[in-house]
């Protein structure tokens, strides 16, 4: 069970208590250890605070923590990048979420191009500071212990949602929740059903399956889609195994699928 929260809020007290709910695992919105980068990214705690927090976390009694870095920015280099792991290294946590800034409609950054440095090197560079510090990387954005929260997603598992905004998913069916808190304070049961196609469904799993451990199922792919997967093995950027297909570099799964739907 995981609990988030921001590091400039998460005192000892509160930790304490959130542990004696039943959770058992603590994520914090770290983004960066770095003043210029936090203010940029609208996060209004220090690199103190960050330190901090997990330190409370420990003495809270949690053995799983995650922290959330942001990189591929405009103030991000190769220097401040390794700077970022070095202060990971100092931390005593257990699994790490490393983002590339995505620049998303209908928020301050849409359509804020100089605000990403879209560097297909300093990506690559970032992932391998990463796993050089001891973090194994099993999702394009996930390394270290892994998530069995975020392996169901991916595997494609039945999942409950719950509260204002949540989203749920069982037997083909997805869930969603009212999306404002007033609303759903009135309607906590009420949910919008999307009914997903068996399609929609395998195209689900190719591109989450190949951003990730979890792999594709050759089963699952009609026989153009096998027909491209192999090709694909046979050029070395694919590996098969026991029935599945395997991305062994997820920066490329978005093309990887998008090639094998067709």
């Amino acid at each position: 069970i995981t609990f988030e929260a921001n590091p400039n809020s998460a005192n000892l007290a509160w930790l304490k208590h959130v542990k004696n709910l039943g959770a058992n695992r603590i994520s914090f919105g770290a983004q960066s250890f770095f003043e210029d980068k936090l203010k940029f990214l609208g996060r209004i705690h220090s690199k103190e605070q960050i330190f901090k927090a997990v330190e409370n976390a420990h003495a809270a009694g949690f053995k799983s923590i995650n922290l959330d870095l942001i990189y591929d920015t405009k103030f991000d280099t190769k220097k401040r990048l390794l700077a970022e792991v070095e202060n990971l290294k100092s931390l005593a946590i257990t699994h790490l979420s490393a983002y590339s800034l995505t620049l998303e409609e209908n928020t301050p950054f849409a359509g804020k191009k100089s605000y990403k440095k879209d560097s297909d090197t300093l990506s690559k560079f970032m992932i391998e500071q990463i796993q050089r510090a001891g973090f194994n990387q099993y999702e394009i954005s996930n390394f270290g212990e892994i998530c069995k929260h975020n392996l169901g997603y991916w595997q494609g598992k039945n999942y409950l949602g719950v509260g204002a905004f949540s989203v749920g998913f069982k037997d083909a069916i997805r869930y969603y929740a009212k999306s404002s808190i007033d609303a759903y304070s009135t309607q906590p049961t009420h949910r919008e059903k999307e009914i997903l196609s068996q399609s929609e469904l395998t195209r689900e799993h190719i591109f989450l399956g190949l951003r990730s451990i979890v792999g594709v199922e050759a089963g699952r792919l009609n026989e153009v889609q096998k027909k491209r997967a192999n090709l694909l093995v046979e050029n070395e950027k694919l590996l098969f195994k026991n029935g599945k297909f395997y991305n062994p570099n997820f920066l490329l799964s978005d093309e990887i699928a998008l090639f094998i739907e067709g």
